[in-house]
Formats: C-alpha cells, structure tokens, sequence
C-alpha cells in the first residue's frame, strides 16, 4: 500500500497483487504503470447538447482533465445528467427540473465513491446541476473545485430567453405579431452558454465563487472564452494543490462562507432559488442555515447591480467590466465579507482580493453604496398565517412593497397560464397557483411561464402571485414562492378559496390571508389531502423523502 497521503481514496482500488483485475481495466481506458502512482482526479461533467447552456462543457471537461494531468494527476472523466428548465418550463416536464439536483450529486457521489476518485473538479452550467455538482461534493469531502461553464452572449437587439417568454405574453395582449416573435425566438439563443441576466446559473456561480468553492473569476467570464479555457486548466491543477494541503469542502464550505454567498447574492440581485439552493448545500455539508440568516443579512446589504430580470444589463456587460470580484472587494472593504474564510486557491477570501481593481470610472452595472438599487434585500423572507413556516419573495422595490387583492385559486401552473393569456386573470388579482410544492408537485415546479405571461400581458404592477413552487431566476413582479407548509401536507395556502384577500407587506415581511382563525379552522377540517400524482419512478420516490422547502427541499435528512 502506497504511503502517498493524496492516494488515501484511490490506492485501496489500484495498489497490490490483489488488485491486477482492477489496474487490468484501467489499463484498457488509457492508464500506464506511472499513472497508477498517480492520485486520481475525477472530472465530473455535466455535458450534453440538449441545451445551450452545456452544450461545450465536453471541451471544458478536457481542459480541467489537462491541468490535473499536467500538474502529477491522473484524470478520469465522467458524466452526469443534465435537464434544461427553459425547455421544460410550463410543461409536466417541468417536475423533473428540481429533482435532477438530486440525481446529480447522487450521482457524483455515486461515481466517485465507488472508484475512489482523491479529488474532483466539477464543472455545471445550469440552474440544478451547480447546486447537484456542490452538493455531491460536499457529501464527499474531498478535495475539490467547481467550475462555472459561463454565460451566453446576449441575442440580437439586447435579448435573452426571459424576452422569448415575455414575447408570448406580449403576443397575447396584442402588443406583438407573431412575425415578431418569431424573429425573436430565432435570435435570442446565439450560442453555448447559460442564460444571460442574474437568473438563477449566474446567481449560483456568483454565490460558489464567494463561498470559495470555485477560483477568482470563474463566475464572471462568457462561456465561449479563452479566459473560461483557462479557468478550466487552472482548476485542474488546483486540485492537486488542495490534496497537498488536505483542503476539504468542509474546510471552505462554512456558516461564514455561506454568508458570504448570501451577502453577494443580495448585492447582485440574484435568483430566489439562491434561497433554496444555499439552504440545500448547507444541509449537505452540515451547516446550520435557515431562512433568518437571509433576514438578517438582508438588513445590513444593499442591492448594487442592475442587472436582468429587474434591471437592465446582462452578465456578459458585467464580465467586460471585471465581473464579481470588484464588487467583492467593496462589500470586503466596508465589511459586508468575513474576509478570513478559506478557498479553493489555498489563500483567504481576503488574500484572494488583495489585487482586484476597482470597476472602470462610468461604468453603470454596479452602482455605489451611497447610490443603491435597494437599500437592503430584494430577497424579502415573508410570514404569516398563510405561510407559517415561511414564504421567499424577489421584491425590488419597483413592484411596489405592498399588495392587497382577491385570490384568484388554479390548482396548477398549466391553469393559471391559460387565464392569464385568455384575460381571465385581471387587475387586483393575486394568483394563487398551489400544489406545485416539492411533494404536491411534485418537483416545485418554476413559475416562470406565468410571471412573463403577467409581464407581457402588461400586468406586472397589476396583479401578484403567490405559489408553493418556486420561480425562475428570470422571473420578476410581484410574486412570492417557496409558501411553507406547501398545500399537499395542508399548508393554510391549501385553505384559500376564490375572492378571499390576500395582504403581501415586503416591509412588514407578511403575508396574510384576511380571514378570521375560526374560519381558517372550518376549512382545515373539512381539507382532504389529495392522491399522490404520482406511485412508481423517480417522482413518487422524490415525493416520498423530499424535506420542506423551508429546508431546503433535499432528500437526505437523517
């Protein structure tokens, strides 16, 4: 047995007489007598071209694969699924979308566990397969780094996928003719990449690199770079240094870097499903984190970037200004960053900044703290008696901060889509789509269909809603997701019924359901719970073990 403190995982499955037959297939996919000295590095890829956003991560894969081989490692590379939440949104497909978060770490956890991989560099490009890559290696524990994939390149005339689905709703009030959203649906996807505001893949790798999970810069940089190659290498040969130094996911992924990500996310404008995702990761690698963590950072950060959905600038203006680093070192700077967590170079977050340079004179994306987008959070944590556990909301102020209006009940997104479109759905309406929580769904589907139908149909200050499932990164209005407990196990949000008022405060942080608690009570005692939608696969087993989403929505509690 090798003595090699970097081999601990890989040497029980290549060293000795005992283990010809294993050396004898490795031999098979490339491996010589030198390699078997060697620690190995698994690359887990999320590759595949059935969505833009992972469509080059193959050759990505290749150039994390060279820097570990370069630097004394042995790559092996191998795949996980991916799923495409813009293809799949507004559709059953859509329930599957959350669940694949799963699948992925269990998956990575499953490949590396069972070869004995000493390190791995993980490398996503959309929404579920980030948190699935950080949560697999966080179950592992061994020495990692994840990479971003990048951002698309914006589409003709300033456009993305959140235009193609506004476009639709745009077409049903009549401001657009088909022709025209055509031209649009053909032009907003140029290339490989994910999608291009702060929706939810910039959000997650914005809140990697904060936490120290990923180098300086990977979150910021276009898909299809020489700068993304690079980071690629570097990460490769970073892996090697992190298992001479023994520095574990657990060493970096603490309560104090998860505040970092939280802190950045809230001064980027990022996705609800930041919420979410964060709470899964900190489930996963045993760190205690809950919904008044967002609360009270939220106080004290304020939101700086104007980027998409509220705002106006993609990331790929913010990659060409320096990216996140900048804006990391002001929030350091005015000691908004625990600057003394450690990262994936080996160095503290503040070491990490020492050299960053400030953003360009004039540059309009980032603003200054004396010049905010938002004083404080648009990640609002709402409570009440219709979300007694919890309810997450994106209210950047220019929704307004209060909302009082009748509900108008859909028992499913497909329902409440062709309301909306059909003009149903009017002014002083709040939506209430239910069932659609991690179990009722199951799979907390993205209401992402609905909110651009409401933005297209020029109701966006008109109307609210409210739902058990969750949102895009490219949604935006008034909306709030994430209603805990969800109306499958008999959330209060399972009680309401057409024409009651609902009152959403962002300032208050509440949500309220404006009936007395006898009357709340009446109706609890006569609510059924519904038949599992679904009884056998992956769905009725997601079903079955899923943890509130006020947990996290994962699927690994003790």
């Amino acid at each position: 047995m090798t003595t090699d403190k970097r081999r601990r995982h890989s040497a029980p499955v290549v060293d000795g007489i005992n283990k010809s037959a294993s050396r004898a297939m490795l031999r098979a996919v490339g491996f010589t007598d030198e390699d078997f000295r060697k620690p190995q590095i698994g690359i887990a890829s999320t590759w595949s071209n059935l969505t833009p956003c992972n469509m080059h991560i193959d050759g990505l894969a290749r150039e994390a694969a060279k820097g570990a081989d370069g630097a004394g490692g042995k790559s092996l590379i191998f795949n996980t699924i991916t799923i495409s939440d813009g293809i799949a949104n507004g559709t059953e497909g859509m329930k599957y979308s959350l669940v694949s978060r799963e699948v992925i770490a269990d998956s990575i956890e499953t490949v590396a566990g069972c070869e004995g991989f000493d390190g791995l560099v993980a490398i996503g490009g959309c929404d579920k397969n980030m948190p699935g890559c950080m949560m697999g290696l966080a179950r592992l524990n061994r020495p990692s780094v994840f990479v971003y994939g990048g951002t698309i390149m914006p589409g003709e005339n300033h456009t993305d996928i959140i235009s193609v689905f506004e476009a639709v709703g745009a077409h049903a009030r009549g401001n657009m003719e088909l022709i025209e959203v055509k031209q649009i649906e053909e032009t907003a996807i140029p290339g490989p990449g994910s999608c291009g505001g702060m929706y939810t893949a910039n959000t997650m790798a914005s809140a990697i690199e904060a936490m120290g999970m990923s180098l300086p810069g990977s979150s910021a940089q276009n898909a299809i770079s020489d700068s993304k190659l690079a980071d690629c290498e570097a990460a490769g040969a970073a892996v090697l240094k992190l298992l001479e130094a023994d520095i574990k996911p657990s060493d970096i992924m603490t309560r104090e870097a998860f505040e970092n990500a939280i802190t950045v996310v809230i001064a980027l404008g990022g996705s609800t499903n930041a919420v979410l995702h964060l709470l899964g990761m900190a489930s996963t690698v045993g760190v205690e984190l809950s919904l008044d963590d967002f609360v009270r950072i939220g106080k004290q950060v304020p939101v700086l970037a104007d980027l998409r959905p509220s705002g106006h600038y993609m990331m790929s203006e913010l990659v060409a200004i320096g990216g996140i680093q900048p804006l990391m070192k002001m929030l350091l700077d005015r000691g908004l960053l625990h600057g003394d967590c450690l990262t994936v170079t080996g160095k503290t977050l503040a070491e990490n900044l020492e050299t960053v340079v400030p953003y360009p004179e004039g540059q309009q994306i980032i603003h200054a703290f004396d010049n905010p987008i938002k004083a404080d959070s648009h990640l609002r944590i709402l409570y009440g008696n219709l979300a007694p556990e919890g309810s997450v909301a994106k209210i950047t102020g220019k929704e307004g901060t209060h909302f009082s209006g009748r509900a108008r009940v859909f028992h499913s997104e497909e329902e409440a889509q062709a309301r909306i479109l059909d003009g149903t759905v009017v002014a002083g309406d709040v939506l209430v789509i239910r069932y659609e929580g991690p179990k009722g769904g199951p799979g907390m589907r993205e209401m992402l269909s609905p909110t651009s139908a409401i933005m297209g149909k020029g109701l966006g200050s008109d109307v609210a809603l409210i739902t058990d499932g969750r949102f895009s990164g490219g949604s935006h209005g008034f909306v709030v997701g994430h209603i805990t407990p969800e109306a499958a196990v008999g959330g209060p949000i399972a009680l309401v019924e057409d024409g009651d008022t609902i009152t959403i405060d962002a300032v208050s942080n509440s949500i309220v359901l404006e009936i007395s608690d006898a009357e709340m009570e009446k109706r609890r005692k006569a609510w059924t719970p519904p038949e599992p939608r679904f009884t056998r696969g992956v769905l009725a087993k997601y079903a079955r073990v899923v943890s509130s989403a006020s947990t996290g929505a994962v699927t690994d509690l003790p």
